[in-house]
């Protein structure tokens, strides 16, 4: 029998994505409530008991109650893309290359907890360092970075691309979270196994998918005074194995003049890079992605792959 999937949520910008991902499949059978009831309580609660695997893609407020419909009710499997449930030590986090167990715990889990964009690129860079030893944990980590605008869902959607929107946004890139307040930081911080809160500093740019996300460390302050070379092989080492977090050679790094936010859009992949300057004993550690890809709905099939023992 095919695995059920209901999409809770499935008209959202993340749901969407999901929804066409699955359209394909012939291996599921997937659940689509009608738009005009999305807000049927009763009937979702129908679709999310019916289904083997939910898929939450709604606000952190609505995928706690989606989470308390289905309380009991254990044969449902649920992966929440929202904020809610990340540092939650009950879910498993759904960043199968975190470290080498993480894959088995989203096989074994009934609740996974999608990570954020942002998230992904940076514990992508910091937490091998972490795990090798090299990146002191009160290391004052600082983290930059620019994505499309889709990843602020249909509403900066409308504010990006409608110039009729009343709250039109003209800007061809602009910083926000400026109070250092971002949601994304506590699983930022759990995560990349961080003692000391990193500071972290997202902008948006004018395009629709893609991400960069910037880690800057000097080296003199690592366990060891690591060299770049140092520092790429051990990225390499904890990414060994699998092909979604690609670790671009040190040689091809240095021969770039400069790199392109939207060069991964539309693909699930994820690239690391390591520039910096040897002699000013500083480096630049950079994750390229798609938002919409490795950062949302791509890393949410790939649970969901997962979970029902498709992956």
């Amino acid at each position: 029998m095919k695995p059920k999937i209901f999409i809770d949520g499935e008209h959202g910008t993340t749901g969407l994505q999901i929804r066409t991902r699955l359209a394909g499949r012939d291996d599921l059978e997937v659940l689509s409530i009608p738009e005009a009831e999305r807000r049927n309580r009763d009937m979702r609660a129908d679709y999310l008991k019916e289904a083997d695997v939910a898929i939450l893609c709604l606000p952190d407020d609505a995928s706690k109650e989606a989470v308390s419909i289905l309380e009991g009710h254990n044969s449902t499997k649920i992966i929440d893309t929202s904020t809610a449930h990340r540092v939650h030590p009950d879910w498993a986090y759904g960043f199968a290359e975190l470290d080498r167990a993480q894959r088995q715990k989203i096989v074994d889990a009934r609740l996974v907890a999608n990570p954020g964009c942002y998230p992904t690129g940076a514990i992508s860079l910091v937490r091998p360092l972490r795990d090798a030893g090299i990146l002191p944990a009160d290391y004052p980590v600082t983290v930059n970075a620019v994505s499309g605008y889709t990843g602020g869902g249909k509403q900066m959607i409308a504010q990006m691309e409608d110039a009729a929107n009343p709250d039109h946004i003209t800007a061809n890139n602009f910083l926000y979270a400026m109070p250092l307040k971002h949601k994304h930081v506590p699983e930022l911080q759990m995560h990349g196994r961080l003692e000391r809160r990193p500071l972290f500093s997202p902008s948006v740019g004018r395009f629709p998918q893609g991400m960069i996300v910037q880690v800057p460390l000097f080296t003199a302050d690592l366990d060891g005074n690591p060299s770049l070379a140092d520092i790429h092989a051990a990225l390499g080492a904890h990414y060994e194995g699998q092909d979604i977090v690609q670790v671009v050679p040190f040689a091809e790094s240095v021969q770039l003049a400069r790199l392109d936010a939207e060069e991964l859009r539309d693909t699930d992949i994820m690239k690391l890079f390591v520039f910096g300057s040897e002699d000013q004993g500083q480096v630049n550690l950079v994750a390229l992605l798609d938002n919409l890809g490795k950062g949302a709905s791509g890393a949410a099939v790939q649970n969901l792959d997962l979970m029902i023992g498709h992956g």
